[in-house]
């Protein structure tokens, strides 16, 4: 992963430099997001990405509980 390209924080999906939102939080994390879907999904839906297929984090099958 280079300076350029970092992932997005909801999808995983890269954003390139110039592109994309970051959000600095109070507690001093940065988060990256590449579309303003990915903000509103994460930010104010509050909604878990391995449950969408659309995102790289999905996780086929379900997800497993302990």
């Amino acid at each position: 992963m280079s300076l350029l390209v970092k992932p997005c924080n909801f999808c995983n999906r890269p954003v390139a430099k110039g592109s994309g939102t970051m959000l600095a939080k109070n507690d001093g994390t940065v988060l990256w997001f590449c579309s303003a879907k990915c903000k509103k999904n994460a930010l104010e839906l509050k909604r878990d990405p391995r449950k969408f297929k659309w995102t790289k984090k999905y996780v086929k099958g379900g997800i497993r509980k302990k």
